[in-house]
């Protein structure tokens, strides 16, 4: 496998505010779910941000596909990876409408989509099973449908690489676990490199390859769930009592909080 994605010592700070990222190094293997994870303010979606070229480095350099980030134009970024978000509310548009969204970076001066874009379109509702939803709007949406129209656009857009932050937010089990199937489906089926920023360390455990764990804006550790997961490099970096078990069925490390006794 070659490296999709490089992080090489990168830096990068918001004014005075201080380092959100320092030092970063690391990369993302071709077809590989990588999983970041870590405390609030660690710099998780600083991260995204680095990669998708919101933002640019201080220092170091961010490369997708062995080019770096800051010499490609916004399309051309777009045309390499995908991001998927939570959707906001009162946005006018159809399934149909919003999925073909995705084509825009592989024609930006365009106004119309064709028929191309209209079957690349068809081919991702149809793998997140939201093809039947094509001309309800946006708003009338569960939740779980939301976030599968999102991962349609994404996948719409045919970049290589998926990056998703928080795909499981605001979602019950059911759809915890739907988004669990879709992730591993996508990675499987269309070969997609996923990087998945998160909070929820058991669905970051269950579905990663490897991860990345965050603290401060450095890299405490990277490596397989097992070699990541351990009581003590939580307990450090969040600042809180850990214990991490294996999932009964997957056998993947699980991680629940030692929640404070009051009468202590």
């Amino acid at each position: 496998m070659s490296a999709l994605v490089e992080f090489q010592g990168v830096d990068f700070a918001y004014g005075r505010a201080g380092f959100a990222i320092r030092g970063l190094s690391f990369g993302v293997e071709a077809g590989e779910i990588f999983g970041v994870i870590g405390p609030n303010a660690a710099g998780k979606t600083t991260l995204l941000r680095l990669l998708t070229r919101v933002v640019r480095p201080d220092r170091g350099l961010v490369r997708l596909g062995g080019e770096s980030v800051g010499r490609l134009t916004p399309a051309a970024v777009a045309t390499r990876v995908a991001v998927v978000q939570d959707l906001p509310r009162g946005f006018p548009y159809t399934v149909m409408d919003l999925v073909l969204m995705g084509r825009f970076p592989h024609a930006p001066g365009r106004f119309f989509e064709s028929e191309d874009d209209v079957r690349h379109a068809r081919r991702a509702m149809a793998m997140t099973g939201v093809l039947d939803l094509a001309d309800r709007a946006l708003d009338h949406l569960s939740a779980g449908e939301r976030q599968r129209v999102m991962l349609a656009r994404a996948l719409c857009q045919g970049a290589p690489l998926l990056a998703l932050d928080e795909p499981t937010a605001h979602l019950d089990l059911r759809f915890q676990a739907e988004c669990v199937g879709l992730l591993r489906q996508v990675n499987r089926e269309a070969g997609l490199t996923i990087v998945l920023v998160t909070h929820d360390l058991n669905l970051a455990a269950e579905v990663s390859d490897r991860l990345l764990l965050l603290a401060s804006g450095s890299a405490v550790r990277i490596g397989t769930p097992e070699a990541v997961l351990e009581e003590a490099t939580l307990e450090a970096a969040y600042g809180c009592r850990v214990v991490v078990d294996k999932h009964p069925s997957s056998r993947r490390p699980t991680v629940q909080v030692v929640w404070p006794d009051p009468r202590r």
